[in-house]
């Protein structure tokens, strides 16, 4: 087995596809749409206004976001993940635990991995997502791509444990 390690070649990528780009997005904005207009044909209140139009306003908000986020795309290289706009998700030397497992609180179509070390919180809807020591890869990305990354990732870890 050869090294993996002093290149910065991309061993896989991760991203959403046009099609899993609009779909999600339709979707959210598609809800944002529908609660704005029952919050100005027919309310029972002042108060359930209130909480549709918040509804609203945060789907519309939530597709927005999504379509910015999605336009990037995950790369695995020798050094560890990175966002295509030069964030930097986590380093393979930080990572410690990666769950792809059936019962894992994982994004849909994508994997879990808990880092050494706590990052700043960050999250780029249908894509990727940090809150402290828990990164989640996944959302709106095709299963195939992801189940690919973990594979590497994996072997990795591996190599990265033997020395």
């Amino acid at each position: 087995m050869t090294s993996l390690h002093g290149s910065d070649e991309i061993f896989a990528t991760v991203e959403a596809s046009p099609s899993r780009r609009v779909i999600g997005v339709s979707l959210l904005v598609g809800l944002g749409l529908m609660t704005l207009y029952v919050a100005m044909s027919s309310t029972p209140g002042l108060a359930w206004q209130a909480f549709l139009l918040a509804v609203s306003g945060g789907s519309l908000w939530m597709g927005y976001r999504m379509w910015q986020a999605t336009a990037h795309r995950i790369e695995l290289t020798a050094q560890g993940l990175r966002c295509s706009d030069g964030t930097e998700i986590i380093r393979i030397k930080d990572l410690d635990v990666l769950d792809r497992g059936f019962f894992a609180f994982k994004p849909s179509n994508g994997f879990l991995m808990r880092s050494k070390i706590t990052g700043e919180r960050c999250w780029y809807p249908g894509l990727w997502w940090r809150m402290g020591r828990r990164i989640g890869i996944g959302g709106v990305t095709p299963g195939s791509q992801t189940k690919t990354m973990t594979e590497i990732l994996a072997a990795m870890m591996v190599e990265r444990d033997a020395g």
